[in-house]
Protein backbone atom coordinates (compact mmCIF):
# COMPACT_ATOMS: atom_id res chain seq x y z
CA UNK A 1 0.00 0.00 0.00
CA UNK A 2 1.45 3.56 -0.88
CA UNK A 3 2.23 5.67 1.93
CA UNK A 4 0.14 8.99 1.50
CA UNK A 5 0.97 12.42 2.82
CA UNK A 6 -0.34 15.71 2.06
CA UNK A 7 1.63 19.15 1.92
CA UNK A 8 0.53 22.85 2.11
CA UNK A 9 2.32 25.55 0.56
CA UNK A 10 1.14 29.20 0.22
CA UNK A 11 1.79 32.47 -1.58
CA UNK A 12 1.09 36.36 -2.05
CA UNK A 13 0.15 38.84 -4.99
CA UNK A 14 2.02 42.04 -5.06
CA UNK A 15 -0.15 44.02 -3.60
CA UNK A 16 0.15 42.36 -0.19
CA UNK A 17 1.39 44.73 2.37
CA UNK A 18 4.66 42.86 3.07
CA UNK A 19 5.26 42.18 -0.46
CA UNK A 20 4.59 45.84 -1.51
CA UNK A 21 7.42 46.37 1.22
CA UNK A 22 9.67 44.39 -0.55
CA UNK A 23 9.58 46.03 -3.52
CA UNK A 24 9.99 48.95 -2.41
CA UNK A 25 12.92 47.92 -0.64
CA UNK A 26 14.11 45.96 -3.52
CA UNK A 27 13.14 49.18 -6.01
CA UNK A 28 15.29 51.28 -3.72
CA UNK A 29 18.34 48.99 -4.04
CA UNK A 30 18.05 48.98 -7.70
CA UNK A 31 17.63 52.13 -8.73
CA UNK A 32 21.54 52.69 -6.36
CA UNK A 33 22.54 50.07 -7.82
CA UNK A 34 21.86 51.80 -11.62
CA UNK A 35 22.73 55.10 -10.88
CA UNK A 36 26.06 54.46 -8.98
CA UNK A 37 27.02 52.22 -12.63
CA UNK A 38 25.99 55.16 -14.08
CA UNK A 39 28.30 57.51 -12.50
CA UNK A 40 31.48 55.20 -12.29
CA UNK A 41 30.80 54.98 -15.98
CA UNK A 42 31.42 59.07 -16.30
CA UNK A 43 34.33 58.38 -13.89
CA UNK A 44 32.18 60.34 -11.42
CA UNK A 45 34.36 61.63 -7.76
CA UNK A 46 32.67 62.88 -5.00
CA UNK A 47 33.27 66.30 -2.89
CA UNK A 48 35.20 63.88 -0.69
CA UNK A 49 37.12 62.20 -3.29
CA UNK A 50 35.44 59.08 -3.11
CA UNK A 51 35.27 57.42 -6.93
CA UNK A 52 31.80 55.77 -7.84
CA UNK A 53 31.98 52.49 -7.92
CA UNK A 54 29.10 49.86 -8.47
CA UNK A 55 30.55 47.13 -6.31
CA UNK A 56 31.97 49.37 -3.03
CA UNK A 57 27.69 49.78 -2.96
CA UNK A 58 26.28 48.79 0.46
CA UNK A 59 22.48 48.37 0.90
CA UNK A 60 20.17 47.24 4.14
CA UNK A 61 17.19 48.67 3.34
CA UNK A 62 13.87 48.25 4.92
CA UNK A 63 9.99 49.51 4.54
CA UNK A 64 6.96 49.47 6.52
CA UNK A 65 3.75 50.52 5.28
CA UNK A 66 0.54 51.33 7.24
CA UNK A 67 -2.58 53.40 5.79
CA UNK A 68 -1.27 56.42 4.56
CA UNK A 69 1.96 55.91 5.07
CA UNK A 70 5.01 54.41 3.86
CA UNK A 71 8.21 54.53 5.72
CA UNK A 72 12.25 53.95 4.24
CA UNK A 73 14.88 53.23 6.29
CA UNK A 74 18.09 51.61 6.99
CA UNK A 75 21.62 51.97 5.89
CA UNK A 76 23.22 52.52 3.17
CA UNK A 77 26.84 53.35 1.53
CA UNK A 78 26.74 54.99 -2.09
CA UNK A 79 28.34 57.87 -4.27
CA UNK A 80 24.75 58.42 -6.01
CA UNK A 81 21.56 60.33 -5.10
CA UNK A 82 18.52 58.68 -5.80
CA UNK A 83 14.87 59.96 -5.08
CA UNK A 84 13.59 57.70 -2.66
CA UNK A 85 10.31 59.51 -2.79
CA UNK A 86 9.95 59.22 -6.04
CA UNK A 87 10.77 55.58 -5.98
CA UNK A 88 8.86 54.27 -3.16
CA UNK A 89 5.67 56.08 -5.44
CA UNK A 90 6.54 54.95 -9.00
CA UNK A 91 6.56 51.25 -7.00
CA UNK A 92 3.50 51.55 -5.79
CA UNK A 93 1.48 52.71 -8.02
CA UNK A 94 3.27 49.72 -10.79
CA UNK A 95 1.68 47.37 -8.29
CA UNK A 96 -1.85 48.91 -8.98
CA UNK A 97 -1.96 51.23 -5.50
CA UNK A 98 -3.39 53.96 -8.06
CA UNK A 99 -6.76 55.20 -6.88
CA UNK A 100 -8.12 56.63 -3.55
CA UNK A 101 -10.56 54.74 -2.78
CA UNK A 102 -8.18 51.46 -2.09
CA UNK A 103 -7.60 53.52 1.11
CA UNK A 104 -3.92 53.95 0.20
CA UNK A 105 -2.48 55.24 -3.02
CA UNK A 106 0.55 55.77 -4.68
CA UNK A 107 0.07 59.63 -5.42
CA UNK A 108 -1.75 60.44 -1.52
CA UNK A 109 0.16 58.36 0.72
CA UNK A 110 2.88 59.89 3.20
CA UNK A 111 6.84 59.17 2.25
CA UNK A 112 9.19 59.53 5.12
CA UNK A 113 12.65 59.02 4.14
CA UNK A 114 15.06 57.73 7.45
CA UNK A 115 17.80 55.92 5.19
CA UNK A 116 21.47 56.60 6.84
CA UNK A 117 24.95 55.68 6.27
CA UNK A 118 26.03 52.43 7.26
CA UNK A 119 28.10 51.52 10.23
CA UNK A 120 31.92 51.57 9.45
CA UNK A 121 31.95 48.12 12.30
CA UNK A 122 30.09 46.24 9.53
CA UNK A 123 31.93 47.86 6.40
CA UNK A 124 35.65 47.45 7.44
CA UNK A 125 34.82 43.85 7.59
CA UNK A 126 33.24 43.21 4.25
CA UNK A 127 35.77 45.80 2.68
CA UNK A 128 38.42 44.05 3.68
CA UNK A 129 38.14 40.39 5.15
CA UNK A 130 39.90 38.64 8.37
CA UNK A 131 42.39 37.12 5.83
CA UNK A 132 42.88 40.71 4.04
CA UNK A 133 42.99 42.32 6.84
CA UNK A 134 46.29 40.33 8.06
CA UNK A 135 48.12 40.56 4.92
CA UNK A 136 47.20 36.56 4.22
CA UNK A 137 45.67 36.78 0.76
CA UNK A 138 46.10 39.01 -2.78
CA UNK A 139 42.77 37.07 -4.23
CA UNK A 140 40.64 40.04 -5.11
CA UNK A 141 37.68 37.09 -4.06
CA UNK A 142 39.14 36.72 -0.55
CA UNK A 143 38.85 40.30 -0.16
CA UNK A 144 35.56 40.39 0.37
CA UNK A 145 33.99 39.02 3.89
CA UNK A 146 30.76 37.94 4.08
CA UNK A 147 28.06 41.02 5.37
CA UNK A 148 26.95 38.43 7.99
CA UNK A 149 27.25 35.48 10.16
CA UNK A 150 24.55 32.92 10.12
CA UNK A 151 23.35 29.99 7.51
CA UNK A 152 21.86 29.41 4.27
CA UNK A 153 19.79 27.26 2.52
CA UNK A 154 19.14 25.96 -1.09
CA UNK A 155 16.45 23.61 -1.97
CA UNK A 156 15.40 21.77 -5.15
CA UNK A 157 13.55 18.63 -6.31
CA UNK A 158 12.42 16.70 -9.23
CA UNK A 159 8.58 17.34 -8.58
CA UNK A 160 8.60 20.41 -11.32
CA UNK A 161 10.08 21.24 -14.94
CA UNK A 162 11.61 24.57 -12.74
CA UNK A 163 12.78 21.81 -10.06
CA UNK A 164 10.95 23.39 -7.24
CA UNK A 165 7.95 21.25 -4.68
CA UNK A 166 4.82 21.46 -6.37
CA UNK A 167 2.71 23.26 -3.50
CA UNK A 168 5.20 26.57 -3.79
CA UNK A 169 5.22 26.41 -7.33
CA UNK A 170 1.62 26.53 -7.69
CA UNK A 171 1.14 28.80 -5.20
CA UNK A 172 3.11 31.29 -6.84
CA UNK A 173 1.91 30.90 -10.16
CA UNK A 174 -1.77 31.47 -9.46
CA UNK A 175 -0.53 34.47 -7.15
CA UNK A 176 1.13 36.11 -10.35
CA UNK A 177 -2.28 34.79 -12.42
CA UNK A 178 -4.37 36.44 -9.79
CA UNK A 179 -1.87 39.91 -10.77
CA UNK A 180 -2.19 39.35 -14.65
CA UNK A 181 -6.43 38.99 -14.91
CA UNK A 182 -6.44 41.72 -12.76
CA UNK A 183 -4.15 44.22 -15.21
CA UNK A 184 -5.21 43.21 -18.38
CA UNK A 185 -8.54 43.32 -17.68
CA UNK A 186 -10.11 39.51 -17.52
CA UNK A 187 -11.58 40.33 -13.99
CA UNK A 188 -11.62 44.05 -13.89
CA UNK A 189 -12.78 44.25 -10.52
CA UNK A 190 -9.96 42.64 -8.75
CA UNK A 191 -7.78 44.74 -6.25
CA UNK A 192 -4.07 44.37 -5.88
CA UNK A 193 -3.77 42.35 -2.59
CA UNK A 194 -4.45 38.24 -2.37
CA UNK A 195 -2.99 35.57 -0.77
CA UNK A 196 -3.25 31.93 -2.62
CA UNK A 197 -2.51 28.58 -1.05
CA UNK A 198 -2.33 24.55 -2.73
CA UNK A 199 -2.32 21.19 -0.92
CA UNK A 200 -0.53 18.65 -2.51
CA UNK A 201 -1.29 14.67 -2.02
CA UNK A 202 1.79 12.50 -2.27
CA UNK A 203 2.01 8.65 -2.65
CA UNK A 204 5.32 6.79 -1.74
CA UNK A 205 6.86 11.02 -1.35
CA UNK A 206 5.35 11.17 -5.38
CA UNK A 207 3.18 14.43 -6.08
CA UNK A 208 0.03 12.66 -7.60
CA UNK A 209 -2.93 15.49 -7.08
CA UNK A 210 -3.82 18.74 -5.77
CA UNK A 211 -6.23 18.13 -3.47
CA UNK A 212 -7.12 21.86 -2.31
CA UNK A 213 -6.97 25.09 -3.14
CA UNK A 214 -7.54 28.58 -1.52
CA UNK A 215 -7.51 32.13 -2.86
CA UNK A 216 -8.55 34.89 -1.05
CA UNK A 217 -8.71 38.11 -3.52
CA UNK A 218 -9.63 41.81 -2.76
CA UNK A 219 -12.12 42.93 -4.97
CA UNK A 220 -14.52 46.12 -5.67
CA UNK A 221 -17.12 46.32 -2.85
CA UNK A 222 -19.79 45.99 -5.79
CA UNK A 223 -19.47 42.68 -7.20
CA UNK A 224 -22.19 41.19 -8.11
CA UNK A 225 -21.83 37.88 -5.10
CA UNK A 226 -19.29 35.84 -4.02
CA UNK A 227 -20.37 33.01 -6.48
CA UNK A 228 -19.51 35.26 -9.53
CA UNK A 229 -15.78 35.83 -7.52
CA UNK A 230 -14.87 31.91 -7.42
CA UNK A 231 -16.57 30.83 -10.77
CA UNK A 232 -14.22 33.92 -12.60
CA UNK A 233 -11.19 32.57 -10.27
CA UNK A 234 -12.20 29.01 -11.24
CA UNK A 235 -12.39 30.19 -15.35
CA UNK A 236 -9.45 32.36 -15.20
CA UNK A 237 -6.87 31.87 -12.40
CA UNK A 238 -6.90 28.14 -11.46
CA UNK A 239 -7.83 26.34 -14.43
CA UNK A 240 -5.49 28.10 -16.77
CA UNK A 241 -2.68 27.32 -14.24
CA UNK A 242 -3.63 23.52 -13.40
CA UNK A 243 -3.47 22.81 -17.32
CA UNK A 244 -0.13 24.29 -18.10
CA UNK A 245 1.75 22.14 -15.31
CA UNK A 246 -0.60 19.38 -16.11
CA UNK A 247 -1.76 18.55 -12.95
CA UNK A 248 -5.00 16.90 -11.85
CA UNK A 249 -6.92 18.76 -9.61
CA UNK A 250 -10.18 17.09 -10.58
CA UNK A 251 -11.71 16.11 -6.88
CA UNK A 252 -9.83 19.27 -5.32
CA UNK A 253 -12.01 21.51 -2.87
CA UNK A 254 -11.66 24.99 -3.73
CA UNK A 255 -12.19 27.64 -1.44
CA UNK A 256 -12.53 31.85 -2.21
CA UNK A 257 -12.79 34.05 -0.19
CA UNK A 258 -13.72 31.91 2.34
CA UNK A 259 -14.85 34.78 4.61
CA UNK A 260 -17.15 36.34 2.27
CA UNK A 261 -15.49 39.39 1.55
CA UNK A 262 -12.50 41.18 1.28
CA UNK A 263 -12.83 44.86 -0.09
CA UNK A 264 -10.29 46.40 2.54
CA UNK A 265 -7.02 45.53 1.75
CA UNK A 266 -3.16 46.12 1.29
CA UNK A 267 -1.91 48.29 3.90
CA UNK A 268 -5.00 49.51 4.48
CA UNK A 269 -6.37 46.67 6.16
CA UNK A 270 -2.78 45.40 7.61
CA UNK A 271 0.66 46.59 8.01
CA UNK A 272 3.43 45.58 5.82
CA UNK A 273 7.62 45.40 6.39
CA UNK A 274 10.07 44.00 4.46
CA UNK A 275 11.39 40.43 5.28
CA UNK A 276 8.00 38.80 6.54
CA UNK A 277 7.29 36.21 3.99
CA UNK A 278 10.52 34.33 3.85
CA UNK A 279 9.10 31.20 3.35
CA UNK A 280 6.95 32.63 0.43
CA UNK A 281 9.98 33.85 -0.85
CA UNK A 282 11.48 30.49 -1.24
CA UNK A 283 10.21 26.58 -1.15
CA UNK A 284 6.93 27.15 1.11
CA UNK A 285 8.35 25.40 3.88
CA UNK A 286 9.25 21.81 2.13
CA UNK A 287 13.25 22.76 2.39
CA UNK A 288 14.55 24.67 5.67
CA UNK A 289 15.15 28.34 6.12
CA UNK A 290 18.22 30.00 7.91
CA UNK A 291 16.21 33.02 8.57
CA UNK A 292 17.47 36.02 6.47
CA UNK A 293 15.07 37.52 4.55
CA UNK A 294 16.28 38.67 0.99
CA UNK A 295 14.93 42.05 -0.06
CA UNK A 296 16.43 44.93 0.02
CA UNK A 297 20.22 43.98 1.30
CA UNK A 298 22.84 44.40 -1.78
CA UNK A 299 24.87 40.95 -2.75
CA UNK A 300 27.45 41.09 0.08
CA UNK A 301 24.97 40.01 2.68
CA UNK A 302 24.94 36.45 2.64
CA UNK A 303 21.55 36.07 3.54
CA UNK A 304 20.43 37.36 0.06
CA UNK A 305 23.88 36.16 -2.25
CA UNK A 306 24.13 32.60 -0.63
CA UNK A 307 20.58 31.49 -0.80
CA UNK A 308 20.73 32.32 -4.51
CA UNK A 309 24.27 30.22 -4.16
CA UNK A 310 22.93 27.25 -2.27
CA UNK A 311 19.82 26.90 -4.61
CA UNK A 312 21.86 27.12 -7.35
CA UNK A 313 23.85 24.58 -6.16
CA UNK A 314 21.82 22.52 -5.18
CA UNK A 315 19.51 22.80 -8.60
CA UNK A 316 22.58 21.47 -10.59
CA UNK A 317 23.02 18.45 -8.41
CA UNK A 318 19.11 17.43 -8.80
CA UNK A 319 19.75 18.43 -12.90
CA UNK A 320 23.14 16.41 -13.01
CA UNK A 321 20.42 13.69 -11.89
CA UNK A 322 23.00 13.10 -8.69
CA UNK A 323 19.89 13.40 -6.53
CA UNK A 324 15.80 13.34 -7.04
CA UNK A 325 16.17 15.91 -3.75
CA UNK A 326 18.90 18.39 -2.66
CA UNK A 327 19.38 20.84 0.10
CA UNK A 328 22.27 22.44 0.66
CA UNK A 329 23.52 24.46 3.79
CA UNK A 330 26.46 27.42 3.75
CA UNK A 331 27.47 28.68 6.87
CA UNK A 332 29.83 31.94 7.12
CA UNK A 333 31.03 33.99 9.48
CA UNK A 334 31.23 38.28 9.34
CA UNK A 335 34.50 39.28 7.49
CA UNK A 336 34.88 35.92 6.58
CA UNK A 337 35.47 34.81 3.26
CA UNK A 338 35.21 31.06 2.97
CA UNK A 339 31.97 29.38 3.97
CA UNK A 340 32.30 27.98 7.44
CA UNK A 341 30.46 25.06 6.12
CA UNK A 342 28.95 23.03 3.25
CA UNK A 343 26.17 20.26 3.62
CA UNK A 344 24.29 18.55 1.32
CA UNK A 345 21.33 16.49 2.29
CA UNK A 346 19.29 14.59 -0.57
CA UNK A 347 17.08 12.83 1.82
CA UNK A 348 18.12 9.62 1.08
CA UNK A 349 18.03 9.90 -3.19
CA UNK A 350 21.22 10.25 -4.08
CA UNK A 351 22.51 7.55 -6.47
CA UNK A 352 26.41 7.80 -4.29
CA UNK A 353 26.72 9.07 -0.96
CA UNK A 354 25.59 12.71 0.27
CA UNK A 355 29.45 13.55 1.32
CA UNK A 356 30.57 12.12 -2.39
CA UNK A 357 27.98 15.22 -3.99
CA UNK A 358 29.75 17.05 -1.34
CA UNK A 359 32.89 16.81 -2.01
CA UNK A 360 32.65 17.87 -5.76
CA UNK A 361 30.38 20.70 -4.93
CA UNK A 362 33.14 21.96 -3.11
CA UNK A 363 35.37 21.08 -5.88
CA UNK A 364 33.03 23.10 -8.73
CA UNK A 365 31.48 25.56 -7.23
CA UNK A 366 33.63 28.70 -5.37
CA UNK A 367 30.87 29.99 -2.56
CA UNK A 368 32.69 32.84 -1.63
CA UNK A 369 30.58 35.96 -1.47
CA UNK A 370 33.08 37.94 -4.24
CA UNK A 371 32.84 34.40 -6.40
CA UNK A 372 29.13 34.21 -5.43
CA UNK A 373 28.77 37.84 -6.87
CA UNK A 374 30.76 37.34 -9.92
CA UNK A 375 29.73 34.31 -10.88
CA UNK A 376 26.11 35.21 -10.67
CA UNK A 377 26.45 38.56 -11.80
CA UNK A 378 24.86 40.14 -8.64
CA UNK A 379 25.63 43.91 -9.00
CA UNK A 380 22.86 44.22 -11.53
CA UNK A 381 19.87 46.08 -10.97
CA UNK A 382 17.29 42.86 -11.00
CA UNK A 383 16.10 42.62 -8.23
CA UNK A 384 12.49 44.71 -7.65
CA UNK A 385 11.45 41.62 -9.64
CA UNK A 386 12.39 39.04 -7.67
CA UNK A 387 10.29 40.61 -4.39
CA UNK A 388 7.02 38.95 -5.59
CA UNK A 389 6.22 35.69 -6.94
CA UNK A 390 9.22 33.71 -5.54
CA UNK A 391 12.72 34.43 -5.96
CA UNK A 392 13.23 30.66 -7.36
CA UNK A 393 11.56 28.60 -10.02
CA UNK A 394 11.56 31.43 -12.27
CA UNK A 395 11.93 31.40 -15.85
CA UNK A 396 14.04 34.70 -16.01
CA UNK A 397 17.55 34.90 -17.60
CA UNK A 398 18.18 37.19 -14.90
CA UNK A 399 17.73 34.64 -12.53
CA UNK A 400 21.27 33.15 -12.97
CA UNK A 401 21.12 31.09 -10.00
CA UNK A 402 18.44 28.93 -11.98
CA UNK A 403 20.65 27.79 -14.22
CA UNK A 404 21.69 24.66 -14.79
CA UNK A 405 25.27 25.10 -15.79
CA UNK A 406 27.31 23.44 -13.70
CA UNK A 407 25.16 19.78 -13.89
CA UNK A 408 27.45 18.12 -16.27
CA UNK A 409 31.25 19.59 -14.06
CA UNK A 410 29.32 17.59 -10.99
CA UNK A 411 28.83 14.72 -12.61
CA UNK A 412 32.58 14.66 -13.83
CA UNK A 413 33.50 15.64 -10.38
CA UNK A 414 31.22 12.92 -8.90
CA UNK A 415 32.78 10.32 -11.17
CA UNK A 416 36.53 11.12 -10.36
CA UNK A 417 35.49 10.81 -6.43
CA UNK A 418 34.23 7.54 -7.00
CA UNK A 419 37.38 6.39 -9.01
Amino acid sequence: MAEVSYFTSESVTEGHPDKVCDQVSDAVLDAILEKEALLQSQGYVSPSGMPANVDEVRCACETFATTGTVLVAGEIRTQAYVDVQGIVRDAIRAIGYDDPAYGFDADTCGVINMIHDQSPDIAMGVDESYAAQRGETDDPDDRIGAGDQGMMFGYACDETSALMPMPIYLAQRLAQRLAEVRKNGTVPYLRPDGKTQVTVRYEDGAPTAVTAVVISTQHDPDVESMDVIKQDMVEHVIGPVMAEEGVDWADADIYVNPTGRFVIGGPMGDTGLTGRKIIVDTYGGMGRHGGGAFSGKDATKVDRSAAYAARWVAKNVVAAGLAKKCEVELAYAIGVAHPLSVLVDTHGTGVVPDAVIEEAVKQVFDLRPGAIIRELDLRRPIFKKTAAYGHFGRNDPDFTWEATNKADELKAAVAAIEG
